[in-house]
């Protein structure tokens, strides 16, 4: 069971971990449909692909993820993640810090939020 959830325009996050200083959410990203462009402030994020492929976005580099591959996002990384399979994309997010829903500085959004 999840402690919160929202529907995104990409998909969907479950939050199932929220203690001082982590959290832990599971990330749904719907096919061909990606995160904003961002960065983080006061956390960092460890993420771990359980379903689909896509493509992982890391300051300069773009690296193609698929099951089991992991992605680390240190504080001040610019990053995002796109889902360009026929499935959903699902990885496990675990943030590290000061894990605040606000922590997120939007440089790009394909929706439309700042």
């Amino acid at each position: 069971m999840f402690l919160d959830a929202d529907d995104r325009p990409w998909g969907r996050w479950e939050e199932y971990l929220n203690e001082p200083g982590y959290r832990v959410k599971r990330i749904i990203v719907n096919p061909g449909e990606r995160l904003s462009l961002q960065k983080h402030e006061h956390r960092k994020e460890h993420w771990v692909v359980v379903r689909g492929s896509g493509v992982f976005t890391r300051n300069d580099e773009e690296i193609d993820v698929s099951e089991g591959d992991t992605c680390f996002i240190d504080v001040g990384d610019v990053h995002r993640i796109e889902n360009d399979g026929d499935e959903p994309l699902v990885f496990i997010e675990t943030q590290m810090g000061l894990c605040v829903e606000d922590d997120v500085i939007r440089l790009e959004d394909d929706y439309g939020r700042e």
